[in-house]
Order: structure tokens, then sequence, then C-alpha cells
């Protein structure tokens, strides 16, 4: 039976086409959540056109009628306080490593290259676990140039590395030295951690604007499922079982 909406019909291609956008644990809940916002679209737009919302682009017209008729009120003082005091460990600066690595270059397209790489930073960790100096060994074998100074990066911090590098310092303990090779699209490094500094708290004032977002972001998408609740109890749907799921959005 398929979907319908007012007598509107949702085709299987739709259906297909959104199931991109709703990454699940099974195939049969992606298509369930796919169904959903296509539902919600097509109430929407109904709605918009009923009420004389014009436009060529889709979510344009969307954005205008919620705009209209889903008020969100601005998070006052009182409750960004609030929030902030209930999240303190939430906000806090950057944490920075004190690093020094090997690397064994790559590029990202050549998989004969990379397994070469990859097996010449698996010997150099079995060089450091036999008593190997880590500086000695990052100058021998890196193909970074902070091997003239054995590997040393300096202080790093949040952003300035790629993610599978900063990823694997924030993982590891002070005087560690990483037991497997850390690929990234550079190549395979070998990280030693020498030391880290955690990020400070920071104050209300740094943080307000940040606080009032996701408050503003948290009740808005409440009252759109409202809004979509109503939407849905006026409406004419068909092919869909709606009862116990979750009131959907549009994305």
């Amino acid at each position: 039976m398929p979907i319908t909406v007012n007598g509107v019909e949702i085709t299987d291609a739709a259906i297909y086409a959104e199931m991109q956008h709703h990454p699940a644990p099974s195939r049969e809940a992606a298509e369930y959540s796919a169904k959903l916002a296509l539902v919600a679209k097509e109430l929407l737009l109904q709605e918009a056109a009923r009420l004389g919302i014009a436009g060529i682009d889709e979510d344009a017209r969307i954005a205008a009628l919620i705009e209209r008729e889903v008020k969100t009120p601005e998070p006052d003082e009182e409750n960004c306080r609030r929030f902030f005091q209930a999240n303190r460990q939430r906000f806090r600066g950057g944490d920075l490593f004190e690093a020094s690595h090997i690397l064994c270059a790559a590029p990202p397209d050549d998989a004969g290259v990379r397994a070469v790489a990859r097996a010449r930073a698996e010997n150099a960790i079995a060089q450091l676990r036999e008593g190997g100096d880590f500086a000695e060994v990052a100058a021998a074998l890196s193909d970074c140039p902070s091997r003239q100074t054995g590997g040393n990066l300096g202080q790093i911090g949040p952003g300035q590395t790629v993610p599978e590098f900063e990823r694997a310092l924030a993982g590891m303990r002070e005087g560690e030295t990483s037991s497997q090779p850390v690929e990234s699209r550079f190549g395979f490094h070998v990280i030693h951690l020498r030391r880290k500094i955690e990020g400070r708290p920071l104050e209300y004032g740094m943080v307000r604007d940040r606080i009032a977002g996701y408050l503003r972001e948290n009740v808005q998408r409440r009252a759109i499922s409202q809004y979509l609740s109503l939407l849905i109890g006026r409406a004419d749907i068909g092919g869909i079982d709606l009862m116990g799921a979750d009131s959907p959005l549009v994305r």
C-alpha cells in the first residue's frame, strides 16, 4: 500500500533517495526514518501552500512556514547561566599535547606504497620496543621535516593535526608511544606523547552565545515537533503506521 498524505503519494523512488540521509543499524530502520521525514516534509509543503507561502525552492517555503507559524522564545539569562552551572565540565579550552612523531609517508591512493609505509612504521615501533631512542629512530626513519629535531612537534592544540592523529593523542597517556601505526592521509605515524596539558575552564561570558544557540535549537526542535503533531492530527495519512514513532522532523 503506497504512503499518501492527503491524497498525495510518496513514491518508492523518493523514499530510496531519502534513505541516504538516515543512517541506521538496519535497512528497515533507515527506510522507516526516511518515510517519516518525507511525510513531515509533505505536510509542511501542503500547509505552506494552504497559507499562500510561495517560492520555487521547497526548503525555503518550509523555512518561511516555520518562521511564521512556530514561535521560538529566546533563552533568557537565567536559563543560560543555569545550564552553564550544571554543565561546567563541558566548557573548557582544548587540551594541549607535547608530542613527537615518526612519519612514514605515502599517498592516499597508492595501496602498494602505503603497504610499504606501514611496514616501515611497524619496523620503527619494533626498534623502539627493543630500547631504541625515539629521537634517533625519528632522525633515521621519519619523512617529516621534524626528524631534524628528533620528531619533536612542540605543543599541539585542537584542529592543528589531522583527526586520526588528534584522536590517537587524546587516547594516550603521558610517556606512551603508540603500539600500532596511526594511519592518516599522509601515511603512517608513530606517536610519542611526552606531556598533556588539560584545557582551562572557560568563563561564562566566553560561552554564553554558544549556550544560547544550543538552548534555542532544542526549544525550536520541540516546537517544530509539536507543530508537526498538530498537522498530523488534521491530515489523512495512509500506508504508514505513525503510532509510537517519534515526531518526524525535516532534516
